[in-house]
């Protein structure tokens, strides 16, 4: 098969208007919440001059989305995606607007508060439950089999490059008034809801199920009966939870490698880069063979780029072997997503991707507080070295217990051209 250029990988995701409409959804509402999260944290370290407040943001965030996100699979199951997705994006454009104006002042001045701030992140918190779903379980409904891996890919490029511009986007504007930057969130959020409103795909009405909790945890027994997709969503969960280093890097950045701020930033911002990059070439080139090898390959190289990160003291290779994780990363998640949604049917997708979405968030949290506790008995060297040792150690045990996994070959439908 002749390897698609960048000119026509792009005009066979574009004759899918649907999917570019989500496309351009996503990215918005990704831009969006890059720039609400900056302003938040630094409105809420303004009103208060607490890291325990700082704290309490991302917690409050998180625990409405663990709450609810079993009942959001069954929800996404049973209606229309595209109007669920729609629906979160408009509450998300009420919370944008409300920020604003509490901070900009209306009736009696300024009215924005720690607890205000608070009782936005949980509705944000709530509603990404069911966000987040809805949107991983759209794309396989709008693409076919044989375009799924490089519509994800696609997906993936728009992310990280909110990832990159939207905290960026969000400190300049911040400047202006933190009302400025929930401003410019109210009107991506808003055009976000009116494209993902305009979603279109074939759905039939399903027939109304008593929620019980053999319907709740459907997703969790199908996981549970796939090693592909156990396999899949669990090597994420343990190679981000032990090898993930972005809590410590102040102390690197500051301590090791001797580098101010501007460093950190360039730091935290490597693997995204790298991330944008390896997606660009995903799109074009889409992977279609030795999937499951190609997996725990990346996971393997994502550890050996910990390990040289915690070793190094030259600030440019520790930038470089980031960038190289990012990229490695990317590689696992297209590859980790599209056969999550190859392996699952479409009337189970949106309970499957809840799952996948408590896997994900709780990778991302719990790997934060293990970077902390292994940093305070090892050392931030011994714990992201340590962390990387873990990482291969998943990654060859994983091909020893998930075989059906290590053996995948084909990244797409059986039976598509």
């Amino acid at each position: 098969m002749v390897p698609a250029t960048a000119a026509s990988a792009f005009r066979d995701l574009l004759a899918h208007r649907s999917f570019m409409r989500l496309w351009l959804a996503r990215f918005a509402t990704s831009l969006a919440g890059q720039m609400l999260l900056v302003a938040i944290g630094w409105q809420m370290y303004d009103l208060t001059h607490s890291a325990w407040d700082l704290g309490l943001v991302g917690l409050v965030q998180f625990m409405p989305a663990l709450a609810l996100t079993l009942p959001a699979g069954h929800v996404v199951d049973q209606h229309h995606r595209g109007r669920i997705l729609g629906t979160c994006l408009c509450v998300q454009t009420v919370v944008a607007l409300v920020l604003a104006l509490a901070t900009l002042g209306w009736g009696h001045g300024p009215w924005a508060s720690r607890e205000v701030l608070l009782l936005l992140s949980v509705v944000l918190g709530a509603v990404r439950a069911f966000q987040m779903p809805a949107l991983q379980a759209l794309t396989p409904a709008l693409l076919p089999g044989s375009l799924l891996a490089r519509g994800l890919a696609f997906n993936a490029s728009g992310a990280q490059a909110a990832m990159i511009a939207g905290p960026a986007l969000g400190g300049v504007l911040y400047v202006a008034g933190a009302q400025v930057v929930y401003g410019v969130a109210f009107v991506c959020f808003g055009l976000a809801a009116a494209l993902a409103l305009r979603v279109r795909y074939e759905h039939a009405p399903r027939r109304a199920e008593p929620v019980t909790l053999q319907i709740l945890f459907a997703g969790v027994a199908f996981v549970w009966a796939s090693p592909v997709i156990l396999g899949a969503i669990s090597l994420d969960l343990f190679a981000v939870l032990l090898g993930g280093a972005t809590a410590l890097l102040p102390m690197f950045a500051r301590d090791m490698l001797h580098v101010g701020a501007w460093g950190l930033g360039l730091l935290r911002g490597a693997p995204a880069a790298g991330a944008l990059a390896m997606s660009i070439v995903l799109t074009r080139r889409p992977l279609r063979r030795r999937a499951g090898r190609r997996l725990l390959g990346a996971v393997a190289v994502f550890g050996l780029c910990m390990i040289v990160f915690g070793l190094s003291r030259s600030f440019w290779l520790s930038l470089a072997v980031l960038a190289i994780s990012g990229a490695a990363d990317m590689v696992s998640v297209v590859v980790r997503q599209t056969l999550v949604q190859l392996e699952t049917p479409e009337a189970m997708r949106g309970r499957v991707s809840a799952v996948s979405s408590i896997f994900i968030g709780a990778s991302n949290q719990l790997g934060e507080f293990e970077s902390g506790a292994t940093a305070a008995l090892l050392g931030p060297v011994g714990s992201v070295v340590a962390g990387g040792v873990g990482t291969l150690l998943v990654a060859a045990l994983w091909r020893r217990w998930f075989r059906p996994l290590a053996e995948r070959n084909a990244l797409e439908r059986e039976g598509t051209p």
